[in-house]
């Protein structure tokens, strides 16, 4: 019977999990669901018999290779720092892998002994990065099917709140893993803008963040997101003048997360001792860059608060993430919102034209989110094409070929996920 084997039942996995379960009963196909918590498995299973749900310590090499050794397709969704461990595995067990986290060096490692066993990786296989590969690999392939030389190339995405459900000054919940949302940007950012490299320090990605104007939603303002520069030649663009990916944000967003930054706040390298410490002496040094616009964000998120820090915080991005956690927060009927835009400017006939490319996706609750279907669904189409035998491409890849993205891309329509394309006059 094949199989398919998901490493991880969190917050992102709730869709993919609906997904597979449909699959595999649809296929006769085995589904092992793999977690530390086997409630958190079972609560999003709610006890299908199509699926088996089992306690992993993904740490444990015996555990680890025993079930994955059960596998046909192995999708990991464990944290970034783990899929090392699970793809090793998956290489010396020659099963195939997804996985929507960067694509990193010691992955890359692995290239050639995949490819002579004749395996199939994909990472960067979710929404950002995944889908946002996928739709601007299939728009710039058209245009240059059309004779069109690309000049500049954005691409925007961010998961936010649904308007109907922003109820905060920070116009933001947090819809996945939070721990992210902490160390998000720390890395700083490099890219491309008018023929000139550009480079962005942690401490300078949130100052005065340009907005763009979303149909539908209004102005959002975004920040260069890691290394754009490393995907140049992925995207085959080695000529173009403008080349950035971004993260999207409410504008106010950046403006409290600025000062935080600033402040180190974020810090998950120095230990703090919390013995007797309040939020008020924690965020103490972020006073120096409270103004009119952050204030009120700052004071929600409970940075001037005088009650104790809890004990089990061991930095102060643990500090930081705690506040999240607790005051921004889902509640079971809010819905979240994935927003994705490409700005495409290309000269075809010696004339200019600029294209806008959109995605507007909303959860449906906090269980069911955007951010769940969008990272999930990809992932989940993925191992059904390599099952099903309609793809059978063996090697190391991330999702910028048309054999990848044209399948997955006519799916993802059929389950609502759909691009709207217009020309900007």
């Amino acid at each position: 019977m094949k199989t398919i084997l998901l490493l991880g039942a969190g917050k992102s996995a709730t869709v993919l999990i609906s997904y597979l379960l449909k699959e595999a009963e649809a296929n006769n196909w085995k589904f092992i669901i793999a977690d530390a918590s086997k409630e958190q498995i079972l609560s999003k299973t709610n006890h299908s018999r199509f699926a088996e749900a089992v306690q992993l310590d993904i740490t444990n090499d015996r555990q680890r290779e025993i079930i994955i050794q059960r596998a046909h397709v192995v999708i990991s969704m464990m944290p970034p720092a783990l899929h090392f461990l699970v793809a090793k595995d998956c290489v010396e067990y020659r099963k195939h892998l997804l996985t929507a986290s960067y694509l990193d060096n010691n992955i890359k490692s692995l290239r050639d002994e995949i490819a002579q066993r004749k395996l199939l990786f994909i990472c960067e296989a979710g929404l950002d990065p995944g889908i946002d590969h996928m739709s601007a690999m299939k728009l710039m392939d058209e245009i240059k099917t059309e004779g069109g030389i690309i000049t500049s190339f954005k691409s925007h995405c961010g998961g936010l709140v649904a308007p109907e459900s922003d109820d905060n000054p920070w116009h933001y919940k947090i819809s996945w893993n939070p721990r992210n949302v902490v160390l998000a940007g720390k890395a700083g950012a490099e890219y491309k803008l008018d023929n000139t490299i550009r480079h962005k320090s942690y401490e300078e990605l949130f100052e005065d963040c340009p907005c763009v104007n979303i149909d539908g939603i209004g102005p959002l303002a975004f920040y260069p997101n890691r290394d754009s520069l490393s995907y140049i030649p992925l995207y085959k663009l080695s000529t173009v003048a403008t080349f950035m990916r971004t993260t999207l944000r409410h504008p106010s967003f950046c403006t409290g997360w600025d000062a935080i930054v600033k402040a180190n706040l974020a810090n998950a390298d120095i230990a703090i001792n919390t013995n007797d410490l309040s939020f008020a002496k924690w965020s103490s040094a972020v006073i120096p860059f409270v103004n009119e616009q952050n204030r009120m964000m700052l004071e929600y998120l409970g940075l001037f608060d005088e009650t104790p820090i809890p004990g089990t915080a061991r930095t102060s991005a643990d500090v930081l993430q705690y506040l999240l956690e607790t005051r921004l927060t889902m509640q079971p009927h809010d819905k979240d919102m994935i927003v994705m835009l490409h700005e495409i400017e290309y000269v075809v006939a010696y004339k200019t034209i600029k294209m806008q490319s959109s995605l507007i996706v909303k959860g449906e609750d906090s269980l069911h989110t955007a951010m769940a279907k969008t990272v999930g669904l990809p992932l989940g189409i993925a191992a059904k094409l390599i099952l099903s035998g309609a793809l059978q491409l063996t090697g190391l890849y991330i999702p910028n070929i048309k054999e990848i993205y044209e399948p997955l891309l006519l799916e993802l329509e059929l389950n609502g996920i759909k691009f709207n394309e217009k020309i900007v006059k």
